[in-house]
């Protein structure tokens, strides 16, 4: 039984399924949006949340919390700078996904996550 069990292992080890997300999350924060598999975006999700919420506080302890994540500092920069600006009045829920249908090639679920709020 699955009693509190929280998170998805995706088939991978724990070093793989880290580098992946931080890839993804690089990933958000440079383009706005990336398309991935349903359970993969539901995985990240939790992960780009608090992410960005740490971005809002914009002290040199969050940004080398936020560095753990973010491999390079040009994404920690347009994270404080530009993405958590525009959600300080916004409590929560800054990301969304999109279901798109299933794959070609193997029918798996795809999805697109983004940000709510689009920036100029």
């Amino acid at each position: 039984m699955r009693h509190i069990v929280h998170g998805r292992k995706l088939g991978r080890t724990t070093a793989h399924r880290t580098a992946m997300f931080r890839n993804q999350l690089t990933s958000l924060v440079r383009h706005g949006k990336i398309r991935t598999t349903l359970a993969k975006a539901k995985a990240l999700r939790p992960i780009a949340e608090k992410v960005v919420t740490k971005g809002r506080q914009d002290t040199v302890h969050a940004r080398r919390q936020v560095r753990r994540w973010l491999l390079d500092r040009t994404d920690v920069k347009k994270l404080f700078d530009e993405i958590s600006p525009r959600f300080a009045e916004r409590p929560g829920g800054y990301t969304r996904i999109i279901k798109l249908g299933p794959r070609r090639g193997d029918a798996a679920e795809m999805a697109i996550l983004e940000f709510v709020e689009k920036g100029d």
